[in-house]
């Protein structure tokens, strides 16, 4: 249950502590020195205090923190010893559900960094599909030690933004959340397309697919909430699969047998994870359109 912000304002300095030590993995004395710059009017402003804390930390504590974060898919994700916040964030990339194969080249990569940097490879998982945190390690890897450094800062302030945003609730939201949306237009009947089965699936390979979500249009020729809302959209290739020959065949149309057009699919990819993207689909029996609205 997240906490109100004002009820942290109102904490003794250990209570909100405590509340907020783990934002930062491993590094409660961020949340115990933004303690004393209280009240915070927004949570903007709280997480603007606590990566102020960090930047204005000396390099030594920097590098602590850096080196605090736990290597992906690495020995203490398959041990089960991750934090609990860790833990939700390498699942929710599939991090848990590598193969063998895929484990090996991560072990690999985590090593490979190590020794060019001396510290763990670092990227704000919930932002990327699995093929976009191994496109991050070969563009990442080709860095010099100064850029790496700020790239690290850089996504530990993506991770704690997103556990700050789920952890408190106040009047303002941090832009960390995406929103994919569709609608649905029959462009013969001039209506928006009620009752078509609409898929959302992941494309990490051709032959390696996971569906995502799943909804059917309402008579707005909308699905009643959003495909993706409340979290980053993972950067990597999308389908949508929509069942329009189902629709036309019960309203009668095309005399076809079987339809031109069956399961149409609108392939498309995602590299903006907190952007809008809105993929309408125009149809008719024998022709579809699509564009990204906002």
């Amino acid at each position: 249950m997240p906490v109100a912000l004002e009820n942290l304002n109102a904490m003794n300095a250990a209570e909100f502590a405590a509340a907020l030590g783990d934002i930062y993995e491993y590094a409660p004395w961020v949340a115990e020195q933004v303690a004393a710059r209280r009240p915070f009017a927004t949570l903007a402003a709280l997480h603007d205090a606590m990566q102020a804390v960090v930047r204005g930390a000396g390099a030594d504590r920097q590098l602590a923190l850096v080196r605090a974060h736990p290597d992906l898919a690495g020995k203490a994700a398959r041990a089960g010893t991750l934090t609990a916040e860790s833990t939700a964030e390498q699942t929710s990339a599939g991090l848990e559900r590598l193969s063998e194969d895929e484990y090996r080249t991560f072990h690999r990569l985590n090593g490979d960094y190590r020794r060019q940097f001396g510290v763990p490879f670092i990227v704000c998982v919930r932002r990327h599909t699995k093929g976009s945190i191994l496109r991050q390690f070969a563009q990442r890897l080709r860095n010099d030690a100064a850029a790496e450094r700020d790239a690290a800062l850089s996504e530990i302030f993506r991770i704690a933004a997103l556990r700050l945003d789920q952890r408190v609730s106040a009047p303002d939201r941090l832009p960390v959340h995406g929103h994919l949306s569709t609608h649905v237009l029959d462009t013969q009947g001039g209506t928006p397309a009620a009752g078509i089965a609409v898929d959302l699936v992941e494309i990490a390979t051709p032959s390696n697919i996971r569906i995502v979500a799943g909804a059917l249009t309402n008579r707005d020729g909308r699905t009643d909430q959003p495909l993706i809302s409340g979290r980053p959209i993972p950067i990597g290739t999308y389908e949508l699969r929509f069942a329009v020959g189902a629709y036309f065949a019960e309203r009668g149309v095309p005399p076809a047998d079987p339809a031109f057009l069956d399961l149409v699919p609108m392939r498309f990819s995602v590299a903006e994870p907190e952007g809008r993207y809105h993929v309408p689909l125009l149809v008719s029996p024998w022709s579809y359109t699509t564009y990204r609205g906002s």
